[in-house]
This record gives C-alpha cells, sequence and structure tokens, in this order.
C-alpha cells in the first residue's frame, strides 16, 4: 500500500480531531454532572431567623448538610494546600461577626491513597458563630465557602448563600 505523505497527514489530522471531539463530548458531560454536584454538595439548613440582644454578643448555630457521597475539608485541613470550610458575613451588614467555632474534621482516607488522611466534614454539621447585631430587623447574606470532594477527585471551590434574618432587640 502507498500512502502519499499528505495523505498520511490529512489522516493523522482527521483522526486528531475525532480524538479531540470524542474526549470534549466525554468532558462536557463530566463537567456538567460535576456542576450539578457542587451546586447540591451542601446545603444551609437552619435557622432562618434569629432572636439575638441588641449590641451584644450572641452565639447562632448554623446548621448545614454535605450530599451522601461528598465530603468538604474541615476548617483547619490537613494540609495547607487544601481549601477550608469558612464562614463570613460581609463588612457591611448591621451583623458584625466577632467570631466562628468549627467543628473538628473526622479523619480519613481516601481509598485511593490509605497513607493520606484528610480533615473532612460529612453528613451534618455545626459551625456556632458569634455576632453582634444593631437594634432592629436585619437580612443577613453570609457566606459559607467550602471545597467538595468525592472519594476520586474534587470539584472547585465554591461559596453559597447562608441568609438569616436577625432581630436584634
Amino acid at each position: 500500500m502507498n500512502i502519499s505523505r499528505s495523505g498520511l497527514i490529512a489522516a493523522l489530522i482527521a483522526l486528531a480531531a475525532g480524538i479531540a471531539a470524542a474526549h470534549s463530548q466525554s468532558l462536557g458531560s463530566f463537567t456538567q454532572k460535576q456542576q450539578a454536584a457542587n451546586r447540591d454538595a451542601v446545603i444551609f439548613l437552619f435557622p432562618e431567623q434569629v432572636t439575638v440582644p441588641a449590641r451584644k454578643p450572641a452565639q447562632v448555630e448554623l446548621h448545614f448538610r454535605v450530599a451522601q457521597g461528598l465530603h468538604i475539608n474541615s476548617h483547619t485541613p490537613a494540609d495547607d494546600f487544601l481549601i477550608p470550610t469558612t464562614f463570613a458575613i460581609p463588612a457591611n451588614a448591621q451583623v458584625e461577626l466577632k467570631g466562628a467555632t468549627y467543628p473538628a474534621g473526622t479523619i480519613t482516607a481516601l481509598p485511593i491513597d490509605p497513607n493520606t488522611r484528610l480533615s473532612v466534614y460529612t453528613g451534618e454539621f455545626v459551625i456556632r458563630a458569634r455576632i453582634v447585631a444593631a437594634a432592629g430587623n436585619h437580612l443577613v447574606q453570609g457566606q459559607l465557602h467550602y471545597q467538595a470532594c468525592d472519594n476520586n477527585e474534587c470539584m472547585p471551590p465554591r461559596t453559597i448563600p447562608v441568609a438569616i434574618d436577625v432581630i436584634g432587640r
């Protein structure tokens, strides 16, 4: 069989284009699945409303749930390159975050690397936020920042809203 050099190059280009298209299709569907999982990875459960003494520190327990089959790094992950879970309230709010107490993470190892230990949250967890609120009714848009992973890979970091109606009396 005698194939010209230009014919061989054209065939290689067509093959490469076919491989790239197939890879792009599988990557596209994978990315959509990953985005859906990341969107629902952590849910803020409650409270939706709290009443606290105005201008005095008060503790509010914020309840969250990590989706089944996923975990998120704890507030103090095992390695510096891992993204910690954090809670914040914007500085311009009428409610100030004075600090937060995070639960201890569960130490676990992944099946793909049993020697590496991770500090993670799974299932339900509670962050105890210390806040000071001005007198009045304030809709606070707090934020939970985390990175969700399964046993094989991690999704991009995400920040979800934590809406709380804070009544300072």
